[in-house]
């Protein structure tokens, strides 16, 4: 199994931020738009962390959907493109063959001469 270090440093990533996020547990003002509330800090830092987590996985996911749709599309003209490769070889075979027929020299009868009578 192979060794995957994006995981190691997302869960590395992860731990220092939830380790950040316990050492400010006070709680801060914020401002809406129709008021302020008081909220702990470690909420504010946690959840800042999950919606750029969210964003990103959803970018990731919409990347991966687009490269997907690119994959499909190249497999399909490489279909069509292998379709006319093996047409135009078949054709050259064709050609390939008359030009050889052509190139045969004929096959001459030989005729029978009758021997000439001895004088």
């Amino acid at each position: 199994m192979k060794f995957q270090w994006t995981i190691l440093v997302g869960l590395l990533f992860a731990v220092l931020i939830a380790v950040f996020a316990v050492f400010n547990v006070e709680s801060v003002p914020v401002n809406y738009f129709f008021g302020t509330e008081m909220i702990p800090l470690v909420l504010i830092i946690l959840g800042s962390a999950l919606l750029g987590a969210i964003i990103s996985g959803f970018f990731a996911i919409y990347k991966s959907y687009i490269g997907g749709r690119r994959v499909k599309e190249l497999e399909k003209q490489l279909h069509v493109k292998e379709e006319e490769l093996t047409a135009q070889r078949r054709e050259m075979q064709e050609m390939e063959e008359r030009i050889d027929a052509l190139m045969e020299p004929p096959l001459v009868q030989a005729e029978i001469i009758p021997p000439k009578e001895l004088y």
